[in-house]
């Protein structure tokens, strides 16, 4: 495979918008979680909340596109210059040629939750509710294409927490098939009841911040955000310095990836790790790295008992005993659809400035996994970082970023 170089990047998390917030929390093991006030009825555990998305309506121009998810994809696409990055991309290729893929779990669901609501006594839903361009899995890619102005190919997938990492593979697919010349790639997940009530209902959600690999984690906690990077064949000067000014960072670039499903229970890993093995091997085959030049992996890590052990336990028998390994999702929460998304970016920083990040709120690493947990920044030189990303039904990509020439 021919490196896929990352011209931009771009996130909004319970951090903040931009990266800046994003790799402070990283590089000082803080926690963007707070108690969960986003359901009154469903008050349980700690969520990772992006504030003033309730105020940040979208111009009257995208106004039909109005919902929770769409509002966190436009303070995305606006951070760290990265709607500015496009802008130049379409000027060397045209808008024809850039194409958008977007991941995400449940898309505008939260929408649709309260018009079903607010429904009359008839049952007719309200005359503001518009599914198409709120809630429809396609409409994610088509605000974005609308957003950013941009006129190529798109698509949007949707495989629950692997989605946005699949959607990179994708793309990395799209740009060797001469498809397009630049790729707009992320995912984009909100809070909603669905997601919600629904891992309080598989009996996965912390009461606390959740502790990746942590021998006393008890479940996740469920975040919202939004990721994108901008995926080019060629190397061009990286925005996302000060006010999204370019920056001459190091050239960074997906490397490989690899996809597998274990196909082993609906939302259950594979008590082998199966799944998780074979889309670790295919991404370091797929560009044909060898597993010790890893600096470390960027891991799924969502702090339930089960996967965390499962995985770390994958990891050594790729990467070898001890292999470093770090989860944003005790810093950001487990963003879903979003969340491969988000571990890109985290890799892309961690090779640009150089270092390894902590795990937030995990304390003594459970010795069932056979890996090595930075509870502390390591500043050093990173080249090359695995990015896991685990969906329900075993759908599981991994990703490598490095550096390229």
């Amino acid at each position: 495979m021919l490196p896929v170089h990352v011209t931009a990047r771009s996130v909004v998390s319970s951090l903040g918008a931009g990266c800046e917030p994003l790799e402070h929390a990283l590089r000082q093991g803080l926690t963007g979680l707070r108690p969960n006030d986003f359901d009154a009825s469903s008050a349980v555990g700690f969520i990772g909340r992006v504030d003033g998305i309730e105020e940040q309506a979208l111009p009257q121009s995208l106004a039909r596109f109005d919902c929770r998810n769409h509002r966190l994809a436009h303070a995305a696409l606006g951070a760290d210059g990265f709607d500015a990055a496009v802008a130049r991309a379409c000027s060397r290729y045209g808008a024809s040629r850039v194409a958008v893929l977007v991941g995400t779990s449940t898309s505008g669901i939260l929408t649709t939750e309260i018009a079903y609501r607010q429904r009359g006594a008839d049952g007719s839903l309200p005359y503001w509710f518009d599914y198409r361009h709120a809630h429809n899995y396609g409409a994610l890619p088509a605000f974005v294409l609308a957003r950013l102005g941009v006129t190529g190919p798109s698509q949007c997938l949707s495989t629950a927490c692997s989605s946005s990492a699949k959607v990179i593979a994708s793309a990395s697919r799209w740009l060797s098939l001469g498809l397009c010349d630049a790729a707009v790639v992320g995912g984009v997940d909100s809070l909603c009841g669905t997601t919600v009530h629904g891992f309080q209902s598989l009996q996965v959600v912390s009461e606390l911040p959740c502790r990746p690999f942590d021998a006393r984690r008890s479940g996740i906690s469920v975040g919202e955000g939004a990721a994108f990077l901008l995926l080019e064949r060629e190397p061009h000067a990286v925005s996302g310095g000060v006010n999204g000014a370019e920056t001459q960072a190091r050239n960074v670039a997906l490397l490989g990836y690899g996809e597998r499903a274990a196909a082993w229970h609906l939302s259950a890993p594979h008590p082998e790790g199966l799944g998780a093995l074979g889309s670790m091997r295919a991404a370091l085959s797929h560009c044909g790295l060898a597993p010790e030049r890893v600096d470390f992996t960027c891991a799924h890590g969502t702090a339930t008992r089960a996967n965390d052990e499962i995985e770390a336990v994958a990891i050594s028998a790729v990467l070898g005993a001890g292999a470093v390994v770090t989860s944003t999702k005790g810093t950001t929460g487990h963003t879903l659809g979003a969340a491969g998304a988000l571990s890109a970016v985290v890799a892309v920083l961690a090779i640009e400035r150089g270092f390894i990040p902590a795990t937030a709120n995990t304390e003594v690493v459970d010795e069932a996994c056979p890996v090595t947990v930075p509870l502390q920044t390591r500043q050093q030189v990173v080249n090359s970082v695995l990015v896991n990303a685990f969906g329900f039904g075993g759908n599981n990509c991994s990703l490598v970023f490095g550096v390229s020439a």
